[in-house]
C-alpha cells in the first residue's frame, strides 16, 4: 500500500505546492503526495509558478486544496512549510507535524522566491533521504 506525504500551509499556493511538484519528481511515484491548505487561495501564485517551470517543472494544472481531517488521519508523513498567519497555522491542528519554518512566497521578489524554491527543494531531498533510511 502506498504510503501518504503531505505538505501543509495556509493559502496551498505557493511553498506546499512546490513541495508536491519537488516530491513528485524525486520519490519516484513510492507515495501518495499531495499538498493542501487550512485557508486555500484561489489560485497558486504565478511567481511561484514561474520559477518553477524554469527548473522544468509544470505547475499550471496545480490548484490550491482544502486540508481535510482525512488527509491528515491518512498521512504517513506530514510538513508544515511555516507559518506566519498564527490562527490558520497546519502546525496547530496537526500531531507529529515536521515544521520546516520555510518563508513565504507571497509579495517576494522572484529573486526570493527562487531562493524559496531552492531551499523545498533541498528540504525535500533531505526528506526522501530519511525516509528512505527508515525502511
Amino acid at each position: 500500500m502506498t504510503k501518504d506525504v503531505l505538505f501543509v500551509c495556509v493559502e496551498n499556493a505557493g511553498r506546499s505546492q512546490m513541495a508536491e511538484a519537488f516530491f513528485k519528481k524525486f520519490s519516484e511515484d513510492k507515495f501518495n503526495v499531495i499538498s493542501a491548505g487550512t485557508v486555500p487561495s484561489t489560485k497558486l501564485n504565478p511567481v511561484v509558478i514561474q520559477v518553477m517551470k524554469e527548473i522544468g517543472i509544470d505547475m499550471t494544472n496545480q490548484s490550491p486544496k482544502t486540508l481535510s481531517q482525512s488527509m491528515i488521519s491518512n498521512s504517513f508523513k506530514t510538513v508544515n512549510m511555516g507559518c506566519m498567519d498564527k490562527e490558520s497555522c497546519p502546525a496547530l491542528f496537526v500531531k507529529d507535524v515536521i515544521d520546516w519554518n520555510i518563508p513565504d512566497p507571497k509579495e517576494k521578489t522572484i529573486e526570493q522566491v527562487r531562493e524559496i524554491r531552492d531551499q523545498i527543494k533541498s528540504e525535500v531531498l533531505n526528506l526522501i533521504a530519511s525516509i528512505d533510511d527508515e525502511k
